[in-house]
């Protein structure tokens, strides 16, 4: 079963209901509490690629919209941004796989900027006709505690678009692609009551790779 099997299921998908992001700041402050995460700052949202001049004028757009705030233009970058250079409002970037991502960055004491720009780009892409490439979004998260592999712990909140649920992936630090299942389990009963959780946990997919993470 391929990635988009996986995401958007055999089964009619529900509504994209955008506004479960806004969730997201007050999960992150049950997150901190129950497993010690905090933001990097760092989010994402991802699609399956497209080319041509309708997505140019879209990126184009949500480069636009997110430049137009000002109290991102005069904030300090985190040390992701100023590590390339400043960088613009949001980035584009290609994974392995073939697969887009249109990255924000903020600075990690800003989460609920941070939603709002991934809010922004959906609803761009969604209303310039490309709500049927949009796979999922996540948000980046981290802990100065070290996990089991003796490297720090990193996770990400993963919201399906189609399915309006989130879900939790909890890569492991060093060589080989591995996740920390009983940490992710642990964020999902933590989470419950914060945000929509994906109880098929078959469609928690491992996005190895994403900006942030």
């Amino acid at each position: 079963m391929g990635f988009l099997d996986i995401l958007l299921g055999r089964t009619k998908p529900v509504a994209p209901d955008l506004d479960r992001l806004f969730g997201l700041p007050s999960a992150a402050v049950t997150l901190e509490a129950a497993a010690g995460f905090t933001p990097t700052g760092t989010g994402a949202v991802c699609f399956s690629t497209v080319e041509g001049a309708a997505f140019a004028e879209a990126h184009q757009e949500v480069r636009a919209l997110l430049d137009a705030d000002s109290e991102r233009r005069n904030s300090p970058l985190p040390e992701q941004g100023r590590e390339l250079g400043g960088g613009p409002p949001v980035e584009l970037s290609r994974d392995e796989y073939g697969y887009s991502w249109l990255v924000s960055r903020r600075t990690p004491d800003d989460l609920p900027a941070l939603v709002s720009d991934l809010h922004a780009v959906n609803s761009a892409l969604e209303g310039s006709g490309f709500g049927p490439q949009l796979l999922c979004s996540v948000a980046g998260f981290r802990s100065a505690a070290t996990g089991r592999d003796g490297g720090l712990r990193r996770l990400g909140l993963v919201y399906l678009y189609k399915r309006g649920t989130f879900y939790p992936f909890a890569p492991l630090a060093g060589a080989g692609r591995r996740r920390d299942n009983a940490l992710e389990l642990q964020v999902k009963a933590a989470l419950a009551d914060d945000l929509r959780i994906e109880q098929d946990l078959t469609r928690w997919f491992p996005i190895w790779g994403a900006p942030g993470l």
